[in-house]
């Protein structure tokens, strides 16, 4: 990769149970960069999410996720941002500044990803329909910021994974 590229971080957005932390550490691996994932980052420093969430407000767990982002775009990585992330507009404009990954997913297959998952935005009776209407809100601003996009419906991620490495080696 040529020197500009190498102070830019490799970013991964999506909704979630796109599969932006399996596919971005095997590339992370591939490049032989460190990852970040923005939301383990969060989980490290203040407890579970949903524990945020009942505790705090989303309003907190934005802040939270905002600092750890902006951190995490200070290094050369490999980064994965929560699905939420894209709905702050200060991470939308540094965004620009870096490669960046849309993952996306078709409601079908991310059924089986997030059930049972500890994720708050989905919790209930009708997690798809929650997750529907979720990335119905935020596809606009991953489709305004994304440099490319991939969809992880089908086939094994590791093939996704290749795809996006070879797309980095053509865009050096």
């Amino acid at each position: 990769m040529n020197s500009s590229a190498d102070h830019r971080a490799i970013v991964f957005i999506g909704p979630m149970g796109a599969g932006k932390t399996s596919i971005g550490k095997r590339v992370a691996r591939g490049l032989r960069l460190p990852f970040i994932d923005t939301d383990r980052v969060i989980v490290n420093e203040n407890g579970p999410i949903p524990n945020i969430f009942a505790e705090h407000g989303e309003q907190h767990f934005r802040a939270l996720e905002r600092a750890a982002v902006e951190e995490a775009l200070a290094t050369s990585a490999v980064v994965s941002l929560g699905g939420g992330a894209v709905l702050d507009s200060d991470t939308r404009t540094d965004l620009a500044a870096h490669r960046v990954v849309y993952l996306t997913v078709s409601p079908g297959t991310v059924a089986s990803r997030i059930r049972d998952a500890n994720r708050p935005l989905v919790a209930g009776d009708d997690p798809v329909g929650a997750w529907e209407r979720i990335f119905a809100a935020r596809r606009p601003l991953y489709e305004e910021v994304a440099d490319v996009t991939f969809d992880t419906s089908c086939g094994p991620i590791a093939n996704v994974a290749t795809a996006v490495l070879d797309w980095l080696k053509a865009d050096a």
